[in-house]
């Protein structure tokens, strides 16, 4: 898709929603953005816009203090939403959850490292250092248990009340060593078997139509559309 400015028109977001509707996002994140309003573009119908919430910079950060991705997500849209009245507010809690270490790192997958104390050089990226603490945590578990899967919950609010949710994953094995350049987070350690690729090997459009924000975008878009 390159490299276009989220405020450009080819983040026009497409859904059944009403006509006009603005869907504001609680985050900066191009990435993010992109991943939502290519999913959003794929359910075409009537147009909308998704854009930034405005004067987010300069608004204190929601409290993360819940243990789950569906609570977390609906309590920073609850929150940005009480200080943007009326109007319909997105946000989103994601990570990388392993099933032999019972779902971790999870809601704490971009500290990860930090958390458990792991200590690596202090010229690697938080990045790397996440990626070398999960393999070490894994060094024992036999490669048909290292399961694990990219997971996103979306949150839509208004007012402080939240109105709908949605969530998305993608399902994959964890490596023993990383491969690919692509991508970031634990992208170069997640194998997807249906592509026989890493997350940081496949090609941004095949990214797009699995990411586990752009499908939890779409869960998202379908409950707002129910209602």
């Amino acid at each position: 898709m390159g490299s276009r400015s989220f405020h450009s028109p080819a983040y026009r977001a497409v859904t059944c929603l009403n006509r006009g509707m603005t869907i504001y996002v609680a985050t900066t994140n191009r990435g993010k953005l992109r991943d939502f309003a290519a999913a959003a573009g794929s359910l075409a119908s009537e147009p909308i816009t998704l854009t930034p919430l405005p004067g987010l910079a300069e608004i204190p950060a929601s409290p993360e203090d819940e243990p789950t991705f569906a609570g977390n997500a609906g309590l920073k849209a609850a929150y940005y939403s009480r200080l943007a009245p009326s109007l319909l507010v997105v946000a989103d809690d994601s990570g990388l959850e392993v099933d032999a270490l019972d779902g971790l790192p999870g809601v704490r997958s971009a500290r990860y490292a930090e958390d458990t104390g792991f200590e690596v050089g202090a010229d690697l990226t938080l990045d790397q250092r996440n990626n070398l603490c999960l393999l070490e945590a894994l060094k024992d578990i036999p490669d048909d248990q290292r399961r694990c899967r990219y997971r996103c919950v979306l949150a839509a609010a208004r007012d402080g009340s939240v109105v709908a949710m949605g969530d998305g994953t993608v399902e994959g094995t964890i490596l023993r060593t990383p491969q690919g350049t692509e991508g970031f987070g634990y992208d170069p350690l997640i194998y997807l078997h249906d592509y026989s690729k890493t997350m940081a090997e496949i090609d941004i459009d095949t990214k797009l139509l699995l990411s586990h924000r752009g499908r939890a975008f779409r869960a998202l878009l379908k409950e707002l559309i129910e209602l």
